[in-house]
């Protein structure tokens, strides 16, 4: 299996639209940063989505050790985000899920291998995995998901699908 490690956003957004389970069919056991776990499970308890998130048994939590680096990500980044991004690099991770533009392109200057929600669910479409890319687009829309409309057009233009 991959080493993969994930944000909380590809977390919170498939959990809120009913596709988590896609994470752990597709990549098994998934690393997150603590400030990750805390974002998810936490400081977000009241949400309704937290106890499945909570019950994913194959998440993993771990304490970065490269905080020289989260504190200069940090800068720029949000706590999740920059631990995230360290515990990829601490792990050697083949894949790090993150959504945020300006977090994947520090990731990108890093090395990481990137992929993230629309990723995932374009995947799981292609694999038979997903009926309809485009109403788990529109679900993830009413998430509060921000997705670039000449994004989604390219997306399900490769998905086969139309708008």
């Amino acid at each position: 299996m991959q080493e993969v490690v994930s944000n909380s956003s590809p977390l919170i957004h498939l959990v809120k639209i009913g596709h988590l389970n896609l994470l752990h069919e597709f990549f098994g056991v998934i690393a997150i940063p603590k400030a990750v776990y805390n974002e998810c499970v936490i400081e977000n308890e009241e949400y309704e989505e937290i106890p499945i998130i909570r019950r994913a048994d194959w998440l993993h939590s771990h304490s970065v050790s490269y905080q020289n680096l989260v504190r200069l990500l940090f800068s720029e980044l949000d706590k999740g985000e920059s631990e995230a991004i360290a515990l990829a690099l601490e792990r050697n991770a083949d894949l790090l899920l993150l959504d945020d533009a300006e977090a994947r392109q520090t990731a990108r200057l890093y090395g990481l291998k990137i992929v993230g929600t629309l990723g995932i669910l374009l995947r799981a479409k292609k694999e038979n995995r997903l009926k309809s890319l485009r109403e788990a687009i529109e679900q993830l829309l009413l998430t509060g998901f921000r997705i670039d409309r000449r994004l989604i057009k390219k997306i399900l233009t490769e998905a086969g699908e139309s708008l």
